[in-house]
């Protein structure tokens, strides 16, 4: 009977690291459908906006969930947050769209590239260069510029625009190709 009580004992504490690690996921935590970031790669862009959503007249109030960056981000679920807006969006309008020619590196899941470069107004990675929207530079003040690693997407609301992913962190800004 001691034997038993002190097994039981044993596995309860042994089991509590994993429930409490069980919680995190359901509740925003790494790996869970509505985390941020870690590692998380989204299967595929947002789509397109159907009913915009005025734009925030600072460049916050993307924080859906406590835990979760004031930046525009993927859930794990692949929810793109913050990208409502749709094409009547001021901030991302440019007289000369694809001015210096298509990002042809590849976009999505399996085209993951290590930012080798660079600043917000400028980085780079495989001989292709970006720039951030200018509205967007908050938004991307703790990526690493010589290391993080991030996946483009297409923009289908903005024309000229790509959405650049950070893998690292889970949020994403607009920009420009620059060739």
């Amino acid at each position: 009977m001691k034997k038993s009580i002190v097994l039981i004992a044993a596995v309860v504490i042994w089991s509590l690291p994993a429930l409490a690690q069980h919680g995190e996921h359901g509740n925003g935590g790494h790996g869970g459908r509505n985390s941020v970031g870690g590692g998380h790669i989204p299967a595929h862009g947002p789509s397109p906006v159907r009913h915009p959503q005025q734009s925030p007249q600072m460049p916050h109030g993307y924080q859906d969930r406590s835990g979760h960056p004031e930046a525009p981000h993927v859930h794990g679920n692949d929810k793109w947050i913050g990208h409502s807006t749709g094409r009547g969006d001021e901030h991302y309008r440019v007289e000369h769209p694809w001015e210096h020619g298509r990002f042809t590196g590849g976009f999505g899941r399996g085209h993951m590239f290590r930012i080798e470069g660079g600043n917000r107004e400028r980085f780079w990675f495989g001989g292709y260069y970006f720039g951030v929207a200018p509205y967007d530079y908050g938004f991307c003040d703790n990526w690493l510029w010589n290391s993080d690693e991030v996946v483009i997407y297409e923009d289908p609301d903005h024309v000229g625009f790509y959405l650049a992913y950070n893998v690292r962190l889970g949020t994403y800004v607009h920009v420009l190709y620059g060739g």
